[in-house]
């Protein structure tokens, strides 16, 4: 009765036996197959990674172009139309350039997916555009008179509110030549000048009316104009 299970358990292990006998054969035989199939796997990858380091170093000087052109928000279509390469290259690559530096990934129903790179230029225009300037409180020059006979005022100190005294004409032009020497001015520098809020120039500068509306506020009366290729703004010459 007990030598029934002895058989069969000798039979398990042979049927066991078998296909790892002929595995190991099977290795033995063709291990240096295999080595080469697994070197020739390896170079194919680091040859894709190479070609791919490659390509991108060229794509670069694009990508750089379209972060400053767009205000640091591209999308995959934006960068394929133009580099003449497909959508999921474009992806590829952006997604990459996403993870170095840490951009962010909006998905929405009109664009796609959108990737925003913020620089140091774009976060100075975000600044400039939610931080208006303080405009300097003008008060009126009262003068009074006294009587010989009365005692002279007690000083008292006051917090310092006056507005500072407005420059002359000379001052102002040699100021003026003095902000434009790269030829125009920044938002936050033009409304210094036109003495408003920087949020006030940025809805403003897109009007048709924006040059009458600065030559009105400028103290030289001079009418301003905005471009935007450089996100400057340059004076209007005048004609004639």
């Amino acid at each position: 009765m007990s030598e029934k299970p002895i058989e069969d358990n000798g039979k398990a292990f042979l049927v066991l036996l078998l296909p790892i006998s002929f595995l190991i054969i099977f290795l033995v035989t063709t291990w240096r197959f295999l080595l080469a199939l697994i070197v020739l796997v390896i170079g194919f990858k680091l040859w894709q990674e190479y070609q791919w380091q490659q390509w991108t170093h060229r794509v670069n000087p694009i990508f750089h172009q379209l972060v400053r052109e767009n205000q640091g928000r591209l999308t995959p279509m934006d960068l394929a139309i133009r580099g003449n390469f497909p959508g999921t290259t474009a992806k590829r690559y952006l997604d990459s350039k996403a993870s170095e530096f840490g951009a962010s990934i909006v998905n929405s129903e009109d664009a796609g997916q959108s990737y925003y790179f913020i620089t140091a230029s774009i976060l100075g225009n975000i600044l400039d555009s939610s931080e208006p300037v303080k405009e300097l409180p003008t008060q009126p020059v009262t003068k009074t008179a006294r009587s010989l006979l009365a005692p002279p005022p007690i000083p008292q100190e006051e917090p310092e509110t006056e507005s500072p005294p407005q420059p002359t004409h000379e001052s102002a032009k040699q100021s003026l030549e003095k902000q434009l020497i790269f030829g125009s001015l920044i938002q936050s520098e033009l409304a210094k000048r036109l003495n408003v809020y920087s949020s006030t120039v940025y809805k403003r500068r897109n009007d048709p009316e924006f040059p009458e509306w600065s030559r009105s506020k400028d103290p030289d009366g001079i009418a301003w104009s905005y471009s935007e290729k450089t996100k400057e703004f340059f004076p209007v010459e005048e004609e004639g």
